[in-house]
């Protein structure tokens, strides 16, 4: 796929946001940078133009779990995800590939 976007993030609040406020969500590369995202969008999907990029790092969190060797105790990993807003009037359909 790309060097930069992992995957696009599909969930209800962000199709809602898609629909509503024209602004779509991608898991990114933790090294990735505000224009190398906005290069690699207008790359992917050249019918797209990129107004704004916003991006955000979740933070890890613990986790654990009981099974019959003891408990084992881990933690999530840090994530970087990339807020896109399009211009006016356009949209990215991520089921056309399907």
């Amino acid at each position: 796929m790309s060097k930069v976007l992992i995957k696009p993030l599909i969930t209800e609040k962000l199709t809602r946001l898609q629909e509503e406020q024209n602004k779509y969500a991608f898991l990114v590369r933790m090294d990735a940078t505000k224009t190398s995202i906005k290069e690699e969008i207008e790359r992917l999907y050249p019918e797209v133009e990129v107004t704004k990029v916003r991006t955000m790092i979740t933070a890890s969190k613990p986790k654990g779990r009981f099974t019959k060797g003891g408990y084992i105790k881990g933690r999530s990993p840090k994530l970087k995800k990339a807020f896109i807003s399009l211009k006016e009037g356009q949209e990215i359909d991520f089921f056309s590939e399907i």
